[in-house]
């Protein structure tokens, strides 16, 4: 190192070299000693003043110790400060505690340097010199205030962190709020805790607060001792953990959690008329299948902006789970409130447009109204998906609000549930079969098993009462087995009496996807009495909509086994005509809304059938009942007819009589 000339302070030094009490002069830039007495260089465990000033105390030192040094420049440039601090020196790595009297010394460059004169030895307990020492390195800001809030004692930490050592401790809190806390908690108490924020050098932090009432030890004179630690990263990650867990993570709703903190605040608040938007988005799955599921993830992202944006301080938008959403309307009344459901249906059923795509992305909606003071939220939750349910069953695209009658069909729906759980186990299912006759022989060539209820009180229960609850609660799994356990025994009856006939049973959408359904079916089709291509499995269109790949390994796979496939219903749904093709199909059933319709629905009719004979499958009318269709039905090429034109739904043995030939 470069000796800095420092003659003219030389001869003022040399009576320090006299003394016995260690002094040096030590640059606080360069880190290194400039002048030193004999005992200093002793202390030191230096041989000499010139090997003492070659030494690079920068290289143990650590990043506390070179603060602290810093805060000592800044004091002694600012106010001629003085320290008296007791300091733990280590030359040749020995620990040696002395009190040091630390003052400012101007250097012949203008610098700041720093003399140190030592007091003597401090307390010699290894406790005491241990304390001095976390004083000194802790990261826990400790200040001692004067009890009006001006600071007598800030800790290297403190000084750090906040730098003006005579910033008033309510200066230090960023809200007044925060500092009213404090001191009313130390007058109630004498000491207080709380997080709050703090102004530093970097910004604002957050830090976890106690102050305590104490005395200035030098003076006796009440004080406020307050340390602080810095929890900001705590408290962020505490806030995003709060976050998530109120939150929806893909769309950034609230979740359901958080719907039953927001009602019962709004409960406290005393509000009477609050409004429960249930809605979700129709035919979502279809969606997924035809997009994918990247697509419908943006597709639900939409909805949630399009709710919040409608939404007021009031209000709070809630994804459920899946495509269902709740918006609650924290402050209505009746002149505002349909105004308001108007709105958000008709944002909500726009169109949704990503890039070159557009999906028809409309909603059903339940609306209930209700008082969080009196009914529970899950009551109000339930009564809007009541009305949900109604919208989807009338048309889908449409909102409905709830009222008594719809809870008590509810409540009747529910009922029948649980019958129908009762009757699964009772064995009160049966079925009835339906003729279907080829129009070129007049023959019954085959007969569709239909599930019919024989509940024992009310009798036979319409089918359209069961089958519906079943597809919705999944109880269509248990019926579905049940039919095609009750339907195989009674092809294999017919085959062994001798009856050719062809029988037809139902899969629903919800049993095609059942990972086990090909398993159930081999098991049939492996017995030796299993009728071979006498079982035709009727699916609806809706199930052909998705995987095609995946859709058509699996048709194949069941027409591999020996059944036959149809699709039920064929011309409401929606699926690709150019996929038709790779399906292996034996029949194509029209449904009976476009035989109804007759002569009218005439060049549809018409389509399906030259669709049926392109495709060299079989094409099967359902739901005649007139002369004047079967006359139009067998004009035009239809292959077979099924309806109350021919014969009703009847049990197995009086179908079996139509069966068996006339004797002649």
């Amino acid at each position: 190192m470069d000796k800095i000339d420092q003659t003219p302070r030389i001869d003022q030094f040399a009576a320090a070299r006299k003394l016995h009490t260690p002094i040096w002069l030590y640059d606080i830039d360069a880190c290194r000693i400039l002048h030193a007495n004999r005992a200093a260089c002793a202390l030191w465990h230096a041989r000499s003043e010139e090997e003492l000033q070659n030494r690079d105390l920068a290289q143990d030192m650590s990043a506390t110790v070179a603060k602290r040094l810093a805060q000592y420049k800044a004091d002694f440039i600012a106010r001629d400060a003085t320290f008296n601090e007791m300091w733990t020196l280590f030359p040749d790595g020995v620990p040696t505690s002395v009190m040091v009297l630390f003052s400012g010394f101007r250097l012949l460059d203008g610098r700041m340097a720093m003399q140190c004169e030592v007091l003597g030895a401090p307390d010699p307990l290894p406790d005491n010199l241990r304390s001095a020492e976390a004083l000194l390195h802790t990261d826990v800001m400790i200040t001692l205030f004067r009890e009006d809030g001006v600071p007598l004692y800030m800790n290297p930490a403190a000084r750090n962190m906040v730098g003006e050592a005579s910033a008033p401790l309510r200066d230090l809190l960023v809200t007044r709020t925060d500092y009213d806390t404090m001191v009313s908690g130390l007058a109630k108490g004498g000491e207080h805790r709380q997080v709050a924020e703090i102004q530093t050098k970097t910004g604002t932090r957050w830090f976890d607060i106690s102050a305590k009432r104490c005395r200035d030890a030098a003076t006796g004179d009440p004080a406020v001792l307050v340390t602080a630690i810095d929890v900001s990263e705590l408290k962020r990650a505490r806030d995003q953990a709060r976050y998530l867990a109120r939150r929806d993570q893909l769309t950034g709703c609230y979740n359901r959690s958080h719907l039953t903190r927001f009602v019962a605040e709004l409960a406290d608040a005393q509000a009477t008329q609050v409004t429960l938007l249930y809605f979700d988005i129709d035919r979502f799955k279809q969606i997924n299948d035809t997009y994918g599921h990247v697509i419908g993830d943006r597709v639900l992202m939409a909805m949630a902006d399009r709710a919040i944006q409608l939404t007021q301080d009031t209000d709070a938008v809630v994804r459920l789970g899946g495509d269902e959403f709740v918006v609650v309307l924290g402050a209505t009344d009746a002149a505002s409130r349909l105004e308001r459901v108007e709105r958000f249906f008709k944002a909500l059923s726009a169109p949704t447009d990503f890039a070159s795509i557009t999906v028809n992305s409309r909603v059903s909606l339940g609306v209930s109204v209700f008082d969080p003071t009196q009914t529970d939220v899950d009551v109000a939750l339930r009564h809007a998906d009541i009305a949900l349910y109604l919208a989807k069953n009338t048309g889908r695209n449409r909102y409905v609000v709830y009222d008594d009658q719809m809870g008590e069909e509810a409540d009747k729906r529910s009922r029948t549930e649980a019958e129908i759980e009762s009757a699964l186990n009772a064995q009160q299912f049966e079925l009835y079969y339906q003729p279907r006759v080829d129009l070129a022989s007049g023959r019954i060539v085959a007969v569709e098993g239909l599930a019919r209820w024989r509940h024992p009180d009310r009798g036979f229960v319409p089918p359209d009462e069961f089958i519906p609850i079943c597809e919705e609660t999944g109880l269509i799994h248990l019926l579905g087995r049940r039919v095609l356990e009750m339907g195989f025994a009674q092809a294999i009856a017919w085959s062994e009496a001798g009856l050719d006939v062809q029988l037809s049973l139902n899969i629903s959408p919800r049993q095609f996807s059942d990972p086990q359904l090909l398993d159930n079916l081999k098991a049939y089709a492996d017995r030796p009495d299993f009728p071979t291509h006498k079982i035709e499995l009727e699916i609806t269109e809706s199930v052909l909509i998705g995987d095609q790949d995946g859709i058509a390994a699996k048709l194949h796979a069941i027409t591999a086994m020996g059944y036959q496939i149809s699709i039920d219903d064929f011309g409401t749904g929606y699926s690709n005509l150019s996929y038709i093709s790779r399906f292996p199909l034996h029949c194509l059933k029209i449904d009976r809304s476009f035989i109804e319709q007759l002569p009218a629905s005439g060049p549809i009719v018409r389509l399906i059938l030259a669709l049926a004979q392109e495709l060299g499958v079989t094409s099967v009318a359902e739901g005649v009942e007139t002369q004047a269709q079967f006359d139009w039905l067998t004009s035009h090429g239809c292959t077979q007819i099924q309806g109350y034109f021919v014969a009703h739904p009847a049990p197995a043995d009086d179908v079996a009589l139509l069966l068996r030939p006339v004797p002649t």
